[in-house]
């Protein structure tokens, strides 16, 4: 298990999963974050922010300024509010003090509406598996080009998201993974098939593979996920009934050539 020596500063699980969607919560930030090598003059673009925790960390821990953007609104959760998403970023990353390092707006991938090269690096986890299970693979590599188009040369695109580990699914777990308004089996697709949507898009791969504590990860969820524990029937024993046999959690760190 690494260390997540930023994350672990933060001690009240429950209150962060409240605010932060996907397994691993601010460890997942910090994992990512360190990859892209964030520092206080980089210029970030958050992509699918939920209510913000993992923005304002990052804003807060390596001092980055953040734009981020989500365009849904606060529906699908059982303390669900019917707001957008980016108004509980603001008040946030008020409660953080990082109001002066972080502006959200209500946008998404592909029609960003940010003029090209506008920013230094890019972050998204647990957002872009939903693209893939609302509009599929073509849906999936626009919004990944949408994201290339607005990074510097040389930019760094990271990326984390539910992945399957290969090959078929347990015959057990089909009930599942065609549950919900956006199944399970439509979001999630193995690290090799996500590579070759990167570079598909007109990414470099620096570094990809499934995080080494994703299973640990996805367990914590089940733990203190709101929607989790509302629903145990659902996403926990999903968990409970696959083991660490085929779901997984993959990350890729691409860049943008010149």
């Amino acid at each position: 298990m690494n260390s997540y020596p930023r994350a672990t500063k933060y001690l009240d699980l429950d209150s962060i999963y409240s605010r932060c969607s996907g397994p691993g919560a601010l460890r997942t930030a910090e994992f990512v974050a360190d990859k892209l090598d964030l520092r206080p003059d980089t210029r970030l673009l958050d992509i699918g922010v939920f209510k913000g925790e993992q923005t304002c960390f990052l804003a807060k821990e390596y001092g980055s300024m953040v734009v981020a953007v989500d365009p849904w609104l606060d529906d699908f959760y059982p303390d669900c509010d019917h707001r957008p998403f980016v108004d509980h970023l603001r008040r946030n990353a008020d409660r953080w003090g990082v109001a002066d390092r972080v502006l959200g707006l209500q946008l998404g991938v592909p029609d960003l509406k940010f003029a090209d090269v506008s920013f230094d690096a890019a972050y998204s986890t647990t957002a872009f598996e939903m693209l893939r299970g609302l509009g599929g693979v073509d849906h999936y590599r626009a919004c990944l080009a949408e994201v290339r188009r607005v990074l510097r040369p040389g930019g760094l695109f990271g990326l984390a998201e539910p992945m399957h580990l290969g090959g078929e699914p347990p015959p057990e777990l089909a009930p599942f993974l065609s549950d919900g308004i956006i199944t399970f089996g439509d979001c999630l697709t193995s690290i090799g098939q996500v590579e070759d949507d990167f570079l598909a898009a007109g990414f470099e791969i620096v570094e990809s593979g499934y995080a080494p504590d994703g299973w640990e990860w996805w367990l914590e969820f089940a733990a203190h996920d709101v929607e989790c524990k509302a629903n145990p029937e659902r996403i926990p024993r999903m968990l409970e009934v696959d083991g660490g046999r085929w779901i997984g959690f993959g990350y890729v760190i691409a860049r943008r050539a010149a």
